[in-house]
């Protein structure tokens, strides 16, 4: 029997913000045109277009602990065909050190202090009261997952929390990352809008806006194409109705400039996407 939809609300009632789970661990799109995660919450944004939904849909930004969204007929349908429950660790205030095989693990039962530790399929996670920027990769088979991430459920686990040690956020700043050129501000005028809000809240906005910047600054390879196609999605998604802001189109312009792209191609990218959907 199923009791993920019995779990997840149970989890959401004492604080910690859930999302369903597709067996192969991807995030459900949780509305009708991201079915599959056809639209902008396709990680390689091949099609994107407007979610109807009225709320994120789409990865960490998803996750929830609101009872009218945890609980509603939408979501309860997805819980019935959910094949794990994730959640996201920086929502519930903690960093999960994602450890993927044996000598991982081995190596924080030497490096890190015991803390409340979750058996996975072929590794643990250990979980630090407290929160950071999630990187993945920081060694051989270590992911740091908190914020703009998600993690599996897999249990209260065993131990005591602990808080989040200095050891811990020092490896995601020895992570190593390209240089690249100094961002600049670039002022493009937001779209004039005028249509009606259907985003209800200013966090599916912000959410939205952040999972962007997400994309772009994780793209490891095509980056003029991610960009144009992270900014085509933000525009289908908040461009007619005006409350997305130059405030936020700076925010993406600075995400692309870090990633390489030119001040020009940012302009370029955004007049083209902008066209392409009429506006």
């Amino acid at each position: 029997m199923n009791s993920i939809p019995t779990t997840a609300p149970g989890l959401a009632e004492h604080g910690l913000p859930v999302l369903p789970l597709l067996a192969d661990k991807r995030p459900f799109g949780l509305c009708r045109a991201c079915e599959g995660l056809a639209c902008g919450g396709r990680p390689n944004m091949a099609t994107p277009g407007p979610c109807v939904c009225p709320w994120p849909c789409h990865g960490w930004a998803a996750a929830t602990t609101d009872p009218a969204v945890v609980g509603s007929p939408q979501w309860a349908a997805a819980w019935r065909r959910a094949r794990a429950v994730g959640y996201h660790p920086g929502g519930a205030s903690v960093t999960v050190v994602d450890l993927d095989h044996q000598a991982a693990v081995d190596w924080a039962r030497t490096t890190l202090p015991p803390t409340v530790t979750v058996a996975t399929t072929r590794g643990q996670h250990w979980i630090y009261r407290g929160t950071m920027r999630s990187v993945n990769a920081v060694r051989p088979g270590v992911d740091l997952k908190s914020f703009m991430s998600y993690a599996r459920w897999l249990g209260p686990g065993t131990g005591t929390l602990a808080e989040l040690p200095d050891v811990v956020r020092a490896l995601a700043e020895k992570k190593s990352t390209p240089v690249r050129p100094t961002p600049r501000a670039v002022t493009v005028p937001a779209p004039a809008g005028g249509g009606e809000c259907r985003h209800r809240s200013p966090a599916y906005l912000e959410r939205g806006i952040a999972m962007a910047e997400q994309r772009i600054t994780e793209a490891a390879s095509g980056i003029h194409a991610t960009v144009y196609r992270t900014f085509l999605a933000v525009l289908s998604a908040h461009g007619r109705c005006g409350c997305l802001t130059e405030a936020h189109i700076g925010r993406l312009f600075i995400a692309a400039q870090a990633q390489g792209e030119s001040p020009r191609h940012c302009a370029d990218a955004w007049s083209n996407a902008a066209t392409a959907l009429g506006m």
